[in-house]
């Protein structure tokens, strides 16, 4: 069965109402990326960012998995997908995805503030959960935070993301500036013959010089095309 790995990015979920950040009007122009989404923003005001994230998973409960996702789930069928997401959001699984790298971390999820990566501490929250309070603790006894991985923060999933990406027999990229690095190192990990796709409505700057197919929709029309592009070649 051939293998599809898939990196996604904010524009993969932006048509199901999540917020992006880069965007104009995006999240980082409400709130400065240094006080909501690294380690010394946290330490400076917990509450704070608490917060932000607990609004964060509340705009889960009114959104649905676009139809972009959902295509990219039925993918499954015929081929072996991965899917590697910047997004923390839980749309992929929701729609069908069954295997889902989350790079940046998960909402959906806290962990412990002293020893964030022990899988030990990290705990997946039911809906009526998603309200973290100051004093919540986790099973170390410290504060609960968002299981995100912060600006400043290791990767931790890279290792697996390229494991994947180097064995891929077809590379897609939706939605993502191929900006935030590592994922946009990624592409290096590619094989020189396999064929590399990518889907977004707005132009990418891509510094790379191997051959890119660009298919210049949003996320759902991007992959009924992909889906028919796939169908001819594979």
């Amino acid at each position: 069965m051939k293998k599809i790995v898939v990196l996604t990015g904010a524009g993969m979920s932006a048509e199901s109402g999540i917020s992006t950040f880069r965007d104009a009007g995006g999240l980082w122009e409400k709130y400065p990326v240094e006080q909501v989404a690294t380690p010394e923003g946290y330490a400076a005001n917990p509450r704070l960012v608490t917060e932000f994230y607990n609004e964060r998973r509340k705009q889960l409960l009114q959104v649905e998995p676009n139809m972009g996702h959902k295509l990219l789930a039925q993918l499954e069928k015929d081929y072996d997908v991965t899917v590697i997401t910047q997004n923390v959001d839980n749309l992929h699984e929701r729609a069908g995805s069954t295997n889902v790298i989350h790079l940046h971390g998960e909402l959906t999820k806290v962990t412990s503030s002293r020893h964030p990566d022990d899988p030990r501490y990290i705990k997946e929250l039911a809906p009526e959960e998603y309200e973290v309070k100051m004093g919540d603790l986790a099973a170390d006894g410290s504060q609960l935070r968002p299981f995100i991985v912060w600006f400043g923060e290791a990767v931790p999933m890279i290792k697996t993301a390229i494991e994947y990406v180097e064995a891929a027999d077809v590379f897609l990229i939706i939605g993502t500036s191929m900006n935030v690095y590592p994922a946009a190192g990624l592409l290096n990990y590619v094989r020189p013959d396999v064929p590399v796709f990518l889907i977004d409505p707005n132009p990418v700057n891509i510094s790379s010089r191997r051959k890119i197919h660009v298919i210049s929709k949003g996320a759902s029309a991007g992959m009924e095309e992909f889906r028919k592009i796939l169908s001819d070649m594979l």
